[in-house]
């Protein structure tokens, strides 16, 4: 199964399993730093979508490097029946496992999470890749605790040879998934900004805005998009980052921000802090 990439890593316990195959520790025989490796059984792959998000990602990754919280790309190995893409080391607790152990976070520490997050995000958006399955699981720290933003499996390009294009396809996470790519038209880059939005709602309520006893419910309660505050959950929260939310997990996409007015929003400005007095509008 490591034949083509024993010479260059020593593969150590299995850490993780994805949606295309397992993820383990890996040690560098030239440097002897850790490293994971996601490995996928190309023969188990029949379906030629899967294919094609196969060979997309470490392309995908290559193009995004450089940006501190995107998980780097160390190497790729690909055989006729293996593909193995050696990353950053992620041990540390996803976010998900944080939410778990917290519930929710007071403003200046979801903005510590936050921001990194929109960060990466804007960096995918300016070089014309959308992430489109934002979710907790995704967001990794390592062992210094710098978040990083993983799993680029499902990514696309939107804006290719000079010129946007439209996306299309089912992807993404019930909880996450913003209505218009479940409404089955065309949609924009901005379905991450929907998705960060839910993520940094979880973080400030520690319950998700759209939900259902079933997956088929929670897509109907996407779909209508009905955003509210509960006093009893949001009476601390500001008027800032709810005017926030609201301008993330908006239907209308025209007015839904993108990831660069994120960065921009008075919220974002301010750290997270109360009390700003900065416009709104």
């Amino acid at each position: 199964m490591f034949e083509s990439l024993k010479n260059d890593y020593q593969v150590c316990d299995e850490i993780g399993r994805g949606r295309f195959g397992a993820v383990f520790r890996c040690t560098s025989t030239a440097s002897g730093h850790s490293f994971a490796c996601k490995s996928i059984d190309k023969r188990h792959l029949s379906d030629p979508v899967d294919r094609q998000c196969l060979d997309r990602e470490p392309k995908i990754l290559h193009l995004l490097a450089g940006h501190p919280n995107i998980l780097r790309l160390q190497a790729v190995f690909d055989d006729p029946n293996f593909l193995h893409i050696v990353t950053d080391l992620c041990d540390s607790d996803d976010l998900y496992a944080r939410l778990t152990a917290a519930r929710s976070f007071s403003e200046p520490a979801a903005f510590a999470l936050f921001q990194p997050l929109i960060s990466a995000l804007a960096h995918c958006h300016r070089v014309g890749v959308a992430h489109r399955d934002i979710k907790p699981d995704n967001i990794l720290f390592d062992s210094a605790g710098k978040l990083k933003l993983a799993d680029f499996g499902s990514a696309e390009w939107f804006f290719c040879a000079g010129e946007r294009r439209p996306m299309r396809g089912i992807v993404g996470t019930p909880y996450y998934v913003a209505p218009e790519v479940l409404a089955g038209r065309d949609y924009s880059e901005k379905v991450d900004v929907w998705s960060a939005g839910v993520i940094l709602y979880i973080l400030l309520a520690g319950v998700p805005p759209f939900y259902g006893e079933t997956p088929v419910e929670t897509f109907e309660a996407v779909m209508r998009g009905n955003l509210r505050f509960p006093t009893k959950i949001f009476r601390s929260v500001s008027p800032e980052a709810k005017d926030l939310l609201r301008k993330m997990i908006c239907k209308d996409v025209s007015r839904r921000l993108s990831a660069e007015q994120v960065l921009r929003h008075p919220w974002m400005i301010n750290g997270g802090e109360t009390g700003s007095t900065a416009d709104l509008t």
